[in-house]
C-alpha cells in the first residue's frame, strides 16, 4: 500500500528537550493509520530532532508494510539532505542522515517533500507531547 508519512522533530531551546512525532496517513482516505511519539534527549537540536521523527515516521512505514512511503516534513533542510541536494554538514547529523538513508533503502519506493510548517501540524503535535510527558 501506499501511504503519506508525517514527520516532525521539536527542540526547546536548540538544543535542548527534544521530542519527535510521525503518523502515517492512507493516501486515499486520509485515514490516520498509525503514529508515534518519542523523547529524543535533553541536549538534542532541532535538526537531530527532525532526524529523530524521519527515523520514526520510517519504521512506522516498515512495519506497515508500506511499498510506497511519500515522507512530508516541513524542515527544508532535512528534505534536502535526503533528496542529496544538500551537504550534511554538520557532524551531529551525518550518523542519523546515514540511518535514515539506509532505512530508506530497505523499503521499496520511498520520496519526499517539503510542506508548510501548518500543514505538518498533527506530527508536531506528537513531537511536542512527547516533550510534555518527558517532563511531566
Amino acid at each position: 500500500p501506499s501511504v503519506l508519512a508525517y514527520a516532525d522533530g521539536a527542540s526547546r531551546g536548540n538544543p535542548g528537550r527534544s521530542g519527535c512525532g510521525a503518523l502515517l496517513v492512507d493516501p486515499s482516505t486520509g485515514r490516520v493509520l498509525a503514529t508515534g511519539a518519542k523523547y529524543v534527549g535533553d541536549r538534542e537540536t532541532n535538526n537531530a530532532a527532525e532526524y529523530h521523527g524521519l527515523l520514526l515516521a520510517l519504521e512506522l512505514a516498515q512495519r506497515h508494510e508500506a511499498a510506497h512511503v511519500h515522507v512530508l516534513m516541513d524542515s527544508q533542510l532535512i528534505v534536502r539532505q535526503m533528496q542529496g541536494q544538500y551537504r550534511v554538514k554538520a557532524a551531529n547529523l551525518r550518523r542519523l542522515h546515514q540511518q535514515c538513508k539506509e532505512l530508506s533503502a530497505e523499503l521499496p519506493h520511498v520520496t519526499f517533500s517539503h510542506v508548510p510548517r501548518e500543514d505538518n501540524a498533527a506530527a508536531d503535535r506528537l513531537a511536542n507531547e512527547a516533550i510534555d510527558e518527558y517532563d511531566a
